[in-house]
């Protein structure tokens, strides 16, 4: 603090000055009047060294107390603005533990890397880190994020036009970013990439009409469109891209790629997974995915280079041979202590006598062997009995086994959603308009028969009834469960990993509904691009913290932490200090205490917060 005074006045007011930041902004303000100086020279024959004693007096009395006395004036006015509605000053400082892991994952020094030959007037950089924060704390459109930048702590200023530039150089240097992710996240927490997993899922785009694909005019090349139509979960009537997906064994992403909707999501798990096997710069890995990921094309790939394959496989789909074997009540032992057991026996015995709970929790399982020809795309010439001669397509052997478990709990559990079904395809009876029945395989009308009789020269009679026979077939697999692998392990290890997959459909959960990556708002395909990194450097971000605090040997969930971050905030108290508007949760606890940022205080001074954020900002 200083001493300020109107230099130019006959009989100026002297007055404690005090210096702020607020945001990239400073200022000042007059925070006590010290006297005039007619006013003063009744008590001293020198007013203005009188005036300086003061502010040295005030200024250790705030060192020695940290405490600064305010007068509040009830009949001061709010500061007007030209805006139509008003807007909430309070400025969020949660992001400050994002920022931190931003920082550590040295993504400033890629953007300076791969910009130092350019020209560019703008920080890229800067602009990335606010639109990552912004996926995890205040999702929407890159136009919406724009808008409301003025609720962080730091305030960024910059452009829209420099937004979309930024995800220009992101989509240039796609692979180069990735790469650069997964390298200094694994200095942040040891990856354990012994298993990756692989899913694919659809994000939709609110437009009518799906990209055209078109030739280059002067390659000759054909550029597919990335906006198509494809089969979506949630049914909807709107172009998709697809998102391939692969995440550790601690549910960390790994890598991703973007494909047009239409494309088989089995043709992309290769060409991402050399690009894998290139970061991991030849390190072995299992590959797990479900059935639709698990193509004999992929099987043999992950037989090879020392990886190896675990997926799911359906017991409906399996050879009549092998069929015969899983409902063979023979071979099968539990899964927690290989004790043989009867199938029969897990479906009968009584679930309520408590020395049975054990029994109902586990599983009972059985190894069969499966190897199977594979195409291998390959073709050799083949003589044929009239001497001519055929080029046939070249066989080999996928050397594999499927572990086949039953489980009671499961078995109940479909039972119970099955005859729910059921019930809802008998109401559907009552009031069935034939005009508008469609049989879906999937959905209740699964369970509805149509039969159709008429008599000479009379008009076809149709009746529709519950179709005894479909039920029947659907419980002969209740209960079954089965995972194709090449490895040797315990059949327990398998299952084990195989089930971890959950984790991967939650990193789709939370990008779909805590990020809001869809409906996706832009139509270029580089922007389009662009926005899956960013959304993939926030899922990151995310997983990274939440191993931190899971370390801690606590667990919140994306709702929790989301909600703690985004309510973080504080508020300029008169130019005086901020003032924190949150409380101290158990999350907001365990956050100070794993990155020790001490943003648990009810009052902080400008310069301590820009300390903060300077010190985590690099």
């Amino acid at each position: 603090m200083k001493i300020w005074y109107d230099k130019k006045s006959k009989d100026p007011t002297y007055f404690v000055q005090k210096g702020y930041r607020i945001g990239k902004k400073t200022t000042t303000k007059n925070i006590a009047r010290i006297g005039k100086h007619s006013e003063l020279l009744k008590i001293t024959d020198d007013p203005l060294a009188y005036a300086k004693q003061q502010v040295e007096k005030y200024n250790e009395g705030v060192q020695e107390n940290n405490r600064v006395d305010v007068t509040i004036d009830f009949t001061k006015k709010i500061k007007g603005d030209n805006g139509i509605v008003s807007s909430s000053t309070n400025l969020n400082v949660g992001y400050f533990f994002l920022q931190q892991l931003y920082h550590d994952l040295e993504i400033g020094s890629f953007f300076k890397k791969i910009t130092e030959d350019s020209k560019i007037t703008f920080d890229p950089n800067f602009v990335n880190r606010f639109l990552t924060f912004t996926r995890i704390l205040e999702p929407d459109s890159k136009l919406g994020t724009y808008d409301h930048l003025d609720r962080y702590y730091e305030k960024p200023d910059f452009d829209y036009i420099h937004i979309l530039r930024t995800m220009d150089i992101m989509q240039e240097h796609y692979d180069e970013y990735l790469c650069h992710l997964y390298e200094k996240s694994s200095r942040i927490i040891k990856r354990n990439t012994s298993v990756c997993y692989y899913d694919c899922s659809n994000y939709y785009f609110e437009i009518e009409t799906d990209d055209e694909d078109y030739v280059d005019e002067v390659t000759g090349e054909m550029i597919k469109g990335l906006r198509k139509y494809g089969p979506s979960k949630e049914n909807r009537p709107n172009p998709i891209v697809e998102m391939g997906l692969f995440m550790d064994a601690d549910g960390i992403p790994l890598s991703m790629c973007i494909t047009s909707g239409w494309d088989n999501e089995q043709t992309t798990a290769i060409p991402l997974e050399k690009k894998l096997t290139e970061m991991f710069k030849g390190k072995k890995y299992i590959y797990c995915a479900d059935a639709g990921l698990g193509s004999l094309n992929i099987r043999n790939f992950n037989s090879m280079g020392g990886r190896a394959f675990i997926v799911t496989q359906s017991v409906k789909k399996l050879s009549d041979d092998l069929k015969k074997a899983v409902f063979n009540d023979y071979d099968y032992k539990l899964l927690s202590s290989d004790e043989p057991v009867s199938i029969e026996d897990l479906k009968t015995f009584d679930k309520t006598d408590k020395s049975k709970r054990n029994l109902y929790d586990d599983k009972a399982y059985k190894i069969l062997n499966a190897d199977k020809a594979f195409d291998l795309g390959l073709y050799e010439t083949k003589v044929l009995k009239n001497g001519r001669t055929k080029k046939v397509k070249s066989k080999a052997a996928v050397k594999q086994k499927v572990v086949i478990t039953f489980s009671r709990k499961m078995m109940e559990y479909q039972r119970y959603v099955r005859n729910r079904q059921i019930e809802r395809a008998k109401k559907l009876l009552k009031n069935l308009n034939p005009d508008t029945y469609k049989k879906g395989p999937h959905d209740v009308t699964r369970f509805i028969k149509r039969t159709s009789s008429t008599e000479t020269g009379e008009a076809v009679t149709d009746l529709y009834e519950i179709n005894q026979s479909v039920i029947e077939e659907e419980e002969k697999y209740d209960g079954y469960y089965a995972v194709a692998t090449n490895l040797d392990d315990r059949a327990r290890d398998i299952i084990q990993i195989s089930s971890n997959r959950y984790k991967i459909e939650d990193c789709f959960r939370v990008m779909k509904n805590n990020f809001s990556a869809r409906p996706v708002y832009h139509q270029k395909r580089e922007h389009i691009i662009a926005h899956f990194m960013i959304c993939y450097t926030a899922l990151l971000i995310y997983r990274l913290l939440e191993k931190k605090l899971d370390r801690q040997g606590t667990h919140f969930t994306a709702e929790n932490i989301i909600e703690t971050l985004r309510s973080m905030e504080v508020t300029n108290l008169d130019d005086m200090c901020y003032f924190s508007t949150y409380t101290c949760s158990q999350v907001c606890t365990v956050l100070n205490a794993v990155f020790d940022l001490r943003l648990d205080r009810k009052y902080y001074q400008p310069k301590e917060l820009n300390k903060k954020i300077k010190k985590i900002s690099g």
